[in-house]
């Protein structure tokens, strides 16, 4: 594509490729220097140029290099997400995109609207688990992308004729307009608690970065939203988009009611339209009936009929590691979760409780590993010694053993 195609006043440069890091050889690129947490773009443009690239958009002062390009901005990473989308061929606007966002959630609603949707149309999936679609699966490297890798991974779904897109999008991703390029169909709000506070400051930061992605819903698009979430009832007050609700404690417009939990399934009637529907599925635990209903709702509204998806409720495949129900045999109950904050662990020891004799045990094994979010540990220690009879400190997944 020539330059001037994407900068009105550029001479007609033919670009091969946009490059965002310093260190990849790409022949013909086009280099932004964006400024990240760490380093600045702009200080690697002879490293960039010597790798390739025969154009650069900057904003700060720089030493020009002869034989190059420069078009100055006043907003690189804006330039950036407004040029990819227009040289990678806008594909989340051929796609039915719906983007969750929330603490806690997000995997386990993506991935099975993925795998529900693919029942009747081709549907891609990316996120903190893996990026899907068709018979291809690759190892994603952050929840949600940067800019031009992910525009890169919709041309793909596009190539293997995906219709749709289930996308985890991640507060950090949002605050550093990583989807910016993108427009979505629906999009989902799970919840907002305790998480990323040495990233955002503070949660009124970490609630408007999710916010971000209700202003990049389509024309015709809608918003999904959990009301039960204190964020989330915010949230459905202050957008003017299309909304729906949804709801286990409220009248929404997505609403499950009379609900019966046990270790593996879960009963409860689901209200859509005035329209009262009998349910069991094997999704258990109240907070991820919760999940359940963002994921009747996202299909429904994405053209899905309440009967169709209703049918294939009692027998949802499984996600790895989010409330994943062990049976090999043994007289106990197994679960395996990624709960990694306080209100996780809230609710998955509440849930353990709710299904254990009072003669029994609540044994948890679980960890914080890493830098992040440090100053979470201790509540998170404090949850488990409230409802368990022993704990077991290990790294990365909770384990629960209720014997």
């Amino acid at each position: 594509m020539k330059l001037n195609r994407l900068f009105n006043d550029a001479k007609p440069i033919e670009i091969k490729e946009f490059m965002t890091d310093s260190r990849l050889q790409l022949k013909n690129s086009l280099f932004f220097c964006l400024k990240g947490m760490v380093h600045d773009g702009h200080k690697f443009i002879t490293q960039a140029v010597n790798n390739g690239a025969v154009a650069v958009v900057y904003s700060d002062d720089i030493d020009f290099i002869d034989g190059v390009e420069y078009i100055k901005v006043d907003n690189v990473i804006f330039e950036l997400n407004r040029t990819a989308a227009i040289f990678f061929h806008n594909p989340s606007s051929k796609l039915n995109m719906i983007g969750v966002t929330g603490t806690n959630g997000k995997s386990t609603i993506a991935k099975t609207i993925k795998e529900l949707y693919s029942l009747w149309k081709p549907c891609g999936y990316s996120g903190t688990i893996s990026i899907e679609y068709g018979v291809n699966k690759e190892k994603p490297d952050f929840t949600t992308d940067e800019t031009v890798p992910t525009l890169k991974m919709l041309r793909r779904m596009l190539k293997a004729n995906m219709e749709a897109c289930a996308l985890e999008v991640s507060s950090q991703g949002l605050d550093q307009h990583r989807v910016d390029a993108l427009k979505f169909d629906v999009t989902i709000f799970t919840n907002l608690t305790h998480d990323h506070l040495d990233y955002h400051g503070n949660l009124e930061n970490y609630y408007q970065a999710k916010k971000r992605l209700f202003s990049l819903i389509k024309p015709k698009g809608c918003a999904i939203i959990n009301i039960d979430d204190p964020y989330g009832a915010r949230l459905f007050n202050e957008i003017n988009s299309r909304k729906y609700s949804y709801s286990i404690y409220e009248e929404a417009d997505y609403q499950a009611k009379d609900i019966v939990l046990s270790p593996l399934t879960t009963k409860f009637t689901l209200i859509v339209q005035e329209k009262t529907y009998q349910l069991e599925t094997n999704f258990v635990s109240e907070f991820n009936l919760s999940n359940l209903l963002a994921i009747i709702a996202a299909l429904h509204q994405s053209g899905f009929s309440i009967d169709d998806i209703a049918s294939h409720l009692h027998q949802l495949p499984q996600v790895d590691g989010r409330m994943e129900v062990i049976q090999e045999g043994q007289n106990f109950n197994v679960i395996v979760d990624y709960a990694h904050t306080p209100d996780g662990f809230e609710k998955i020891y509440q849930f353990a409780e709710s299904i254990t004799s009072p003669n029994n045990k609540i044994i948890s094994v679980f960890g914080s590993a890493g830098k992040r979010d440090s100053k979470k540990r201790p509540i998170l220690g404090s949850i488990s010694d409230k409802y368990c009879q022993m704990i077991i400190n290990f790294e990365y997944f909770l384990f629960i053993v209720l014997l």
